[in-house]
C-alpha cells in the first residue's frame, strides 16, 4: 500500500503529478487545474494546490480534486506562499512557540 511519505509531487505547466521517490515513476497526474506556475503545501491528508490565482485541494495519494476554490476578486498569478499548522513548516512554527512558551512558565520569576 503506497503512502503519503512515498510520494514527491511536482507542478508544471498546471499539471499537479506525484512521483514514486524511490524509482521516479509518475503514481498520479492531474492536468484538471488552470496552467500555469503550480505552488503546493502537503496539508496532512490534503495537497493543497494553488496556479493562477486558483485554490485546489487534491487526495495527495490519488490527485482527485476534493473541491476548488476560484480566490474571486483576489487576482491571479502566482501564489508565494501556502502555510498551515497541519504543514510541515507550520508544525514545526508552531511546536516552536509551545516550546518557546513552557520554557517561559518554567523560568522563575525575576525581580525589577
Amino acid at each position: 500500500m503506497l503512502s503519503i511519505d512515498q510520494l514527491i509531487f511536482v507542478g508544471l505547466n498546471g499539471y499537479a503529478v506525484a512521483l514514486h521517490r524511490d524509482t521516479g515513476q509518475i503514481v498520479w497526474s492531474n492536468n484538471e487545474m488552470r496552467s500555469g506556475y503550480v505552488t503546493f503545501l502537503l496539508d496532512g491528508d490534503r495537497l493543497i494546490v494553488s496556479t493562477n490565482g486558483y485554490i485546489y485541494c487534491l487526495a495527495p495519494l490519488t490527485g482527485r480534486i476534493l473541491w476548488h476554490n476560484p480566490m474571486k476578486g483576489y487576482g491571479s498569478g502566482t501564489t508565494t506562499s501556502l502555510t498551515s499548522v497541519r504543514g510541515s513548516s507550520g508544525s514545526t512554527v508552531i511546536a516552536q512557540a509551545e516550546e518557546r512558551n513552557r520554557s517561559n512558565d518554567s523560568a522563575p520569576a525575576t525581580a525589577t
